[in-house]
C-alpha cells in the first residue's frame, strides 16, 4: 500500500517539477541582441564627448604654450640660439639640422665647417644628438665628412621646477687626424617676461691628444618674439679663454658678439642666422651661422 502511494506521487510531482524547470528557463534565457538593445539607450551624436589634446596657454604668444610630459615651452622644442642650447627635446620627437658656420680668422683663409644634425628625445628627460662634420679651409681647399660627434643631455627637473631649468650635456667628438675632444656644458634657458627668451651655455672642452687644449667658453643669447611662431630678433655672444699643456693659464682670449634672427616659415621648420663679430686680437674678424632645422 506504501509502494502505491509513493508512485502515485511520483507521477505527480514529476511532472510538476519538469514543468517549473522549463518555465524557469523561459524566464531567464533571453536573446543577448535584445538584452543590449534594452539595456542602451539610443544615443544622440551630437552629444557625445570628444577628447582634444592641446598645449596649456600660458601667455599671448602659442609659441609659449606648455607642451609635452615635461610641460616645456613650445619654443624650447625649436633651436633658438645657434650658439646656445636649452633644455632637451619633449620625448619620442625627431629633429634634423644642416649647419653651415663661415669663420673669418685674422690672418689666413675662411675656414668653412658644414654640420648634419639628427636629435632624438628620450623618455626621463634625456636627448640624444649624432653629427656628420666636414671642415674646409678657403673656396679651393677640400671638403670631406672627417668628424664625428654624439651628445647626450639630461634635464634635472621638468621646465619651471628648477630655476634656469639646469640641463647637463656631454659631448664626444671623433676627429679623422685630429685628437679626439670632450665637451661639457651645463645649458641654462628661460623666459624674462612674455615674449623675450634668454640662454647661457658654460662650457668646458678638453682635447685628449695632440697640445691637450682647454676651451673654457660662455655663450648666450636673448631674443624678442616679433611675430608669433614666425620671427624672433635677438644678440648672442660668445666669450672664451684658450690655452694648452704647454703654457697652461696663459690665455687667448676671444669674444664674438653680433645679432641673431630666427624665421619659421611652417611649425616644424625654422632658419636661425647669427653674424657674430669678433673683438680683440685673439678673436677672429667674424663668425657667421647659418641653420635649417626639420622636425618629424
Amino acid at each position: 500500500m506504501n509502494m502505491t502511494i509513493h508512485r502515485s506521487r511520483a507521477r505527480i510531482l514529476v511532472p510538476l517539477f519538469l514543468f517549473s524547470l522549463s518555465t524557469a528557463a523561459s524566464a531567464q534565457v533571453v536573446n543577448p541582441a535584445d538584452a543590449q538593445r534594452q539595456e542602451t539607450p539610443p544615443v544622440d551624436p551630437s552629444q557625445v564627448p570628444t577628447t582634444t589634446v592641446t598645449a596649456e596657454r600660458v601667455s599671448e604668444y602659442r609659441e609659449e604654450d606648455l607642451i609635452g610630459p615635461y610641460r616645456q615651452p613650445d619654443w624650447t622644442a625649436h633651436r633658438r640660439f645657434p650658439t646656445t642650447r636649452i633644455y632637451v627635446r619633449p620625448p619620442g620627437t625627431f629633429e634634423f639640422e644642416y649647419w653651415r658656420r663661415p669663420t673669418i680668422p685674422r690672418h689666413g683663409p675662411t675656414e668653412i665647417q658644414t654640420q648634419y644634425e639628427f636629435e632624438v628625445g628620450l623618455p626621463g628627460r634625456f636627448q640624444v644628438d649624432m653629427y656628420m662634420v666636414s671642415n674646409q679651409e678657403g673656396n679651393e681647399g677640400p671638403s670631406e665628412f672627417d668628424e664625428q660627434k654624439f651628445e647626450v643631455r639630461w634635464a634635472f627637473a621638468d621646465w619651471g621646477k628648477i630655476a634656469g631649468n639646469p640641463t647637463l650635456y656631454v659631448e664626444l667628438a671623433n676627429k679623422d687626424l685630429e685628437a679626439d675632444v670632450m665637451e661639457y656644458k651645463l645649458l641654462l634657458g628661460d623666459e624674462l617676461t612674455p615674449g623675450w627668451h634668454w640662454g647661457t651655455n658654460l662650457v668646458f672642452e678638453h682635447e685628449m691628444g695632440g697640445e691637450f687644449e682647454n676651451v673654457y667658453e660662455i655663450t648666450g643669447g636673448l631674443s624678442k618674439v616679433l611675430t608669433d611662431e614666425k620671427t624672433s630678433l635677438g644678440g648672442e655672444l660668445k666669450a672664451a679663454l684658450v690655452d694648452t699643456e704647454e703654457d697652461r693659464g696663459d690665455y687667448e682670449q676671444e669674444l664674438l658678439v653680433g645679432p641673431s634672427f630666427q624665421y619659421r616659415p611652417l611649425r616644424n621648420i625654422h632658419l636661425d642666422l647669427a653674424a657674430l663679430l669678433g673683438i680683440g686680437t685673439d678673436s677672429p674678424d667674424a663668425q657667421a651661422f647659418f641653420v635649417l632645422g626639420y622636425e618629424f
